[in-house]
């Protein structure tokens, strides 16, 4: 650990430039970049979606089975096949350097510190919960030389997040209002101390099946975050990036060249209906044979989702029909339709819930968290456009009558684990594709329609596959490091069923 540790320090405050650079610089442009500029950049890289176009984010919905595709050929994760993952996000490391750099000696540099730790530990979490063993205290070192990083395991590189997470809340502690930020926070450090430590219980959770380790100690963590009470405080409070004329929603003027066959699955419509939640009208379109039959748009009979598992060829032909539901419109016709939300008051309720009942805190009930994290997540979807909710718009009425049938809270442990895993299921929809398939991955919540006739997860047919293939390019660039990763994880063997460190008990 304090190897890693070592690493990172170095990582965070080596300076330097090739020859190249000193030789074509050219002395009549500037070329000192403000640390506030540099924090935009950096912030977005993880803000922003990243995906190479509409089609990408479409089926990264797909893989957690939120959406089925029927359109412009198959999606392989909609089928249960997932290829090569990418280390391009680290290439935001040189720009995190730089911002440090340039903050150094200013009023808000320890709040630009507290960037640059939430920044690496973000990337390297989405990473190495995708791919298991990945680069981490020898990642960014170009500079140094180093072009061919060793893998750290998966848990050192969770000890280094969890430390970088913990840098950089007492960093944001000390900080100041900053300039540069791009989200709704507007640069104000104590919100983003919530945030961060927000995440650090997200990043905790991620580690449940590790939680009798006595080094991780993930309980005593949990509990220490949640007793120190800096946490986000009610829904309209969020980390992540407001769409607008600039930054546009990913969906957004695609239409039929993308996305406009983009349909509603099963897992959300049916999920939706049993709990009597107005959601429905804000994710889809009424399916157009229900409404030439005169069911109006208001009606949840009007909405039909598709068994993502299905037959493609068939699928095909029945959407031609007007069976199914689309995606509602507002995705595709209006550029600031809903923000990108990735951090929420909403998702750490529920995730405060599901700690209650594994006896990591004792302050509060199950119950008040679970509803309260209901509660927000159904605030944020009532205070974006009722436009789109096709005349059935969500009223606080309706948040306060929510909690009864199906959403009345369950008795048994189980089921509320499965109503906690349900919830946090239907709050990310098209909004966070890789948070719903860890915690699919991680607790089986909610159940997921799988064909093994249809299925192209070759090896496990009657599974959604597990992680992510390593990057193609490691192959050429780095093949001694990642043999050596391979062989010490899953038996020198790159491949989608096996399981990384943190999925084994």
């Amino acid at each position: 650990m304090k190897k890693i540790i070592g690493a990172i320090a170095i990582m965070l405050t080596i300076t330097g430039c090739s020859n190249f650079d000193d030789i074509n610089t050219n002395p009549n442009t500037p070329t000192e970049v403000s640390a506030s500029l540099l924090c935009t950049n950096i912030i977005l890289s993880v803000t922003k979606y990243q995906g190479a176009d509409a089609k990408a984010y479409i089926s990264d919905n797909a893989l957690p089975k939120y959406v089925a595709y029927a359109n412009e050929g198959q999606l392989g994760t909609q089928y249960n096949f997932i290829s090569n993952a990418s280390f391009g996000s680290m290439t935001i490391l040189p720009d995190v350097e730089k911002m440090l750099q340039a903050a150094q000696g200013t009023p808000a540099e320890n709040s630009y510190k507290g960037i640059a730790y939430f920044v690496r530990a973000y990337t390297f979490y989405l990473l190495t919960m995708k791919m298991g063993d990945i680069p981490y205290s020898e990642s960014g070192q170009g500079a140094l030389g180093n072009f061919k990083p060793k893998y750290d395991t998966q848990k050192q590189v969770f000890q280094g997040i969890l430390t970088e997470l913990e840098e950089a809340s007492a960093a944001f502690a000390a900080g100041a209002t900053f300039a540069g930020d791009p989200t709704p926070f507007a640069g104000d450090n104590t919100k983003w101390q919530r945030a961060v430590n927000a995440f650090e219980l997200k990043v905790l959770m991620s580690l449940s099946n590790k939680a009798n380790d006595a080094e991780l100690r993930i309980p005593q963590r949990f509990a220490a975050i949640v007793n120190d009470n800096k946490l986000l405080e009610n829904a309209n409070q969020y980390l992540g990036l407001e769409y607008n004329s600039v930054s546009r929603h990913p969906l957004y003027s695609t239409n039929d060249m993308f996305t406009g066959r983009t349909i509603l699955s099963t897992t959300v419509v049916d999920n939706l209906k049993l709990l009597n939640d107005k959601r429905l009208y804000y994710f889809g379109e009424p399916a157009e044979a229900k409404r030439i039959a005169g069911i109006p748009a208001t009606s949840p009979d009007a909405y039909v989702g598709v068994d993502t598992a299905i037959d493609y060829a068939g699928l095909n032909a029945t959407y031609a029909t007007g069976t199914y539901s689309r995606i509602n419109l507002k995705y595709q016709t209006d550029q600031a339709s809903e923000p990108r939300r990735m951090l929420t008051y909403a998702e750490q309720q529920l995730i405060l819930a599901e700690a209650r009942i594994r006896g990591w805190i004792s302050s509060g009930t199950t119950q008040q968290y679970y509803e309260s994290g209901v509660k927000a997540a159904l605030t944020m979807v009532m205070n974006s456009n009722a436009a789109y909710a096709h005349g059935n718009a969500l009223t606080q009425a309706d948040i306060d009558g929510y909690f009864t049938g199906q959403a009345a809270f369950a008795t048994s442990q189980e089921n509320q684990l499965m109503q906690i895993g349900l919830q946090r299921y239907l709050l990310n929809f098209l909004m966070d594709a890789d948070t719903a398939y860890f915690e699919y991955r991680r607790t089986g919540y909610p159940a997921l329609s799988i064909n093994p006739a249809t299925s192209l997860n070759v090896n496990n047919p009657a599974a959604v596959p597990v992680r992510y293939l390593y990057p193609a390019s490691e192959l050429t660039f780095n093949a001694e490091h990642l043999t050596e990763a391979l062989n010490g994880q899953f038996g020198g063997y790159d491949e989608i069923n096996k399981r990384m460190w943190i999925l084994s008990q």
